[in-house]
């Protein structure tokens, strides 16, 4: 089982050579192949079971959950953090425990936050900390991205990272679109039976891409959890059994079972700086609400890397300081900056779009006789969250992989800089549209230009998705390129925390479009960022 042939899934390769021409076309592409082909649709049940507390505020909302808009916003927040902070540990695994192992077990571990989400959504009575506490769970999705693409990148040789690299991250970036394509049509089924629970009927109007769903329809809210059992246990086997760890790139991962209580270890470990600083950050009563956002996460950042390094033991030890040397490399600090601009952009507004959607365009905003806007009268003529939501994410990790091959093409670093420039432009645009929405007594005038423009921000994040993925994989030799893209995956996932957050908080304020133009400054410094590193004269790599 420790050597198997070298075209067998399941077991350790000790020779591996993607660089050597007939190496890989006779060896090495199948195999590279099989396990990419594996990954992808494990990563992408891990975006749908992290993402997918975007589309269940959404529908607690419409059953009448008695929480508060707001509430409802901190809990796709928590999912986001916890995932972003997740991946810290998860940039490390794959040297320390294997590919394989680390696939198989993250992968397995989505089946207790599917599970627990399900069990909690039945129970509109029990206190918020239980479904924030869900939330928190299902952040093992989020981090499995970092495992995933630090696991992919060593099987491939380097004129071919951008198109592997975006065809593992993109098509599972297709877990945002599948899960909300996917949860509200399970929602409308008894989808288990007996053993699913009972249904509960829609307080409000409802939708999905089909149609819409009238208030009283029956509706089964914990299929939203329940629904990724049915294909998270055959995949767990499927990564087990079919996919190899690389002895060159994880030299000392020990037998099985010290490999996979590796991962239990340091993934456990990740949960507490997330816990301790969502509790200094989340207002009573579930927290003390003593931090500001901008404080709180690079706390939590240095909190999870200190954690990590000091309870890392034997040759744990030694694997983490190895792979600490990447933070003296100032490639690496470049490259996390240009990568929140695109994969953070993606995650963030993937995970803030359909409650963005309900609360801006559900009620209209009529002046009152002092002119203050009053936002309490629903609007007849609201868009759908759940019919247009998943239309976003679709189309950022549907170019992905496009961005990934134009990358390789052209050089990734005039792609990144073509995609900031769109950005720039289209997130000030997008402010301007909610700001028009915002003060309009028919909001859904401007709902056409707010999803066009919104559309045009995913398919830039998208492409620049693969075409950062490509410059990291030419910039970094290959004991570091996979623990870089599983690093930049790290902070970039904090997207999916502070997008929620930053528009939630100023929809609240009544001023959205605050946010966006926000949004656009940061797009502007790193254009500038990428130009000075990547394509001016004398850069330090030349458009890699």
């Amino acid at each position: 089982m420790n050597k198997p042939s070298q075209t067998s899934g399941g077991g350790d390769i000790a020779d591996w050579r993607p660089e050597d021409e007939q190496f890989w076309e006779s060896t090495g592409k199948k195999i590279a192949y099989r396990n990419l082909w594996i990954s992808i649709p494990a990563l992408l049940c891990g975006f749908a079971v992290w993402g997918m507390w975007g589309i269940i505020t959404v529908q607690m909302l419409n059953l009448g959950f008695p929480f508060t808009k707001d509430q409802l916003f901190t809990l796709t927040a928590i999912a986001g953090i916890s995932g972003a902070t997740m991946r810290i540990p998860a940039s490390f695994l794959v040297r320390m425990a294997g590919g394989r192992n680390t696939i198989f077990l993250t992968t397995a571990m989505l089946l207790a936050p599917a599970l627990g989400t399900g069990i909690a959504l039945q129970h509109p009575e029990w206190p918020l900390w239980v479904f924030q506490l869900m939330a928190l769970w299902s952040g093992v999705g989020g981090g499995n991205f970092a495992s995933s693409m630090s696991n992919i990148s060593p099987f491939f040789p380097k004129r071919l990272q951008g198109t592997a690299l975006g065809l593992n991250g993109g098509l599972g970036n297709f877990g945002v679109t599948t899960m909300q394509i996917v949860i509200p049509l399970v929602m409308t089924m008894g989808l288990f039976g007996a053993f699913g629970g009972e249904a509960k009927p829609l307080v409000k109007d409802s939708g999905w891409i089909f149609g819409k769903i009238v208030a009283g329809t029956p509706t089964y809210i914990q299929n939203a959890g329940f629904a990724w059992v049915i294909s998270l246990v055959p995949l767990s086997v499927l990564c087990w059994f079919g996919m190899n760890n690389l002895k060159s790139v994880s030299p000392d991962t020990g037998g099985p079972v010290v490999a996979l209580s590796k991962i239990v270890y340091l993934y456990s470990l990740a949960f507490v700086p997330s816990i301790g600083m969502l509790y200094l950050y989340l207002p009573a009563p579930t927290g003390l609400g003593l931090l500001n956002m901008w404080v709180a996460i690079p706390l939590d950042i240095l909190a999870a890397l200190m954690m990590m390094k000091l309870a890392a033991f034997g040759s744990m030890k030694e694997s983490v300081a190895k792979q600490f040397a990447i933070f003296s490399n100032k490639h690496t600090w470049a490259m996390t900056a240009l990568y929140v601009v695109t994969f953070g952009s993606f995650i963030g507004f993937s995970m803030a779009l359909p409650l963005a959607i309900t609360v801006i365009f559900g009620v209209q905003h009529i002046p009152d006789a002092a002119g203050v806007l009053q936002h309490s009268l629903k609007n007849p003529n609201a868009p759908s969250a759940l019919t247009y939501a998943w239309i976003g994410p679709f189309v950022g990790a549907a170019v992905r992989p496009l961005g990934g091959w134009i990358a390789d093409k052209v050089g990734g670093a005039i792609v990144t800089q073509v995609i900031s420039v769109v950005m720039v432009f289209a997130s000030a645009a997008v402010g301007y549209v909610m700001l028009l929405a915002y003060q309009s007594p028919m909001p859904e005038q401007y709902f056409a230009a707010f999803m066009g423009l919104f559309m045009l921000l995913f398919a830039a994040s998208g492409i620049g998705n693969g075409s950062t993925f490509r410059s990291m994989g030419i910039i970094f030799d290959k004991t570091q390129a996979g623990t870089v893209v599983g690093w930049t995956s790290a902070v970039a996932a904090y997207g999916a925390f502070i997008a929620p957050v930053l528009i939630g908080k100023q929809v609240t304020a009544g001023s959205p479009q605050h946010a966006f133009y926000g949004f656009a400054v940061f797009y502007a410094l790193c254009l500038v960022l990428n130009w000075w590193f990547y394509l001016r004269r004398g850069a330090y790599v030349k458009n890699p």
